[in-house]
């Protein structure tokens, strides 16, 4: 593992100013996902479309340990001198235990690491894409919604998911996402289904 990914987390007081191929502002991202196809593939593709500096890994391992896997990576980096602007941490609540979910979002929070949840799932960001979804739905329910929305089987190891959403559709899965969210008046997690705050993750990747 820490031959693939080295890196920490600065605050917003201490970024560095890494100029790109037109001297912009190039930001170095790390971002460990619970899942090791579906995420993975789809951050990849935002290689492409920023000049930041983005290193994605997917680890198979549950919330709060990928939330452990960040900081010591974190600890890591700081010993190597090469630091990550922003860490971030992607995971579902699936069927994770609320106490195990809230003890993930909190460690996260209290030692300054990001967190793009989805309750349920990760496929719930990519319906959001085409409609607002403010009803809980099966993983199943998922998949054949994305099947026909795509006009092809939806699997999860499709390796070119972001380049088949297109970025057309990114601004209304921002503002679907934006607006589920608000919905919650009294926010939580663990219960608040369907959620996610993915949109802030890729607005972040995003920003110039």
């Amino acid at each position: 593992m820490s031959k693939q990914i080295k890196g920490t987390i600065r605050s917003r007081k201490s970024y560095g100013r890494n100029p790109g191929k037109r001297g912009e502002f190039r930001r170095r991202f790390l971002i460990v996902c619970e899942g090791e196809k579906t995420e993975y593939y789809y951050f990849k593709g935002f290689r492409n479309v920023t000049s930041n500096v983005i290193h994605v890994t997917g680890l198979g391992k549950n919330p709060y340990k990928i939330v452990k896997v960040v900081l010591q990576l974190r600890k890591q980096a700081l010993k190597e001198g090469k630091p990550y602007d922003k860490a971030w941490c992607v995971f579902d609540k699936d069927e994770v235990p609320n106490e195990d979910f809230n003890r993930a979002l909190s460690t996260a929070a209290k030692e300054d690491v990001m967190v793009a949840y989805s309750n349920e799932a990760f496929e719930l960001w990519f319906l959001l894409h085409f409609n607002l979804v403010n009803t809980g739905i099966s993983r199943t329910q998922y998949s054949e919604k994305l099947s026909r929305l795509l006009h092809i089987p939806y699997e999860k190891n499709l390796e070119n998911m972001y380049e088949i959403l297109t970025e057309k559709r990114l601004k209304t899965a921002i503002l679907n996402a934006g607006q589920l969210l608000a919905k919650y008046k009294n926010p939580d997690p663990a219960k608040d289904n369907p959620s996610t705050t993915v949109h802030l993750l890729v607005k972040d990747l995003l920003m110039k």
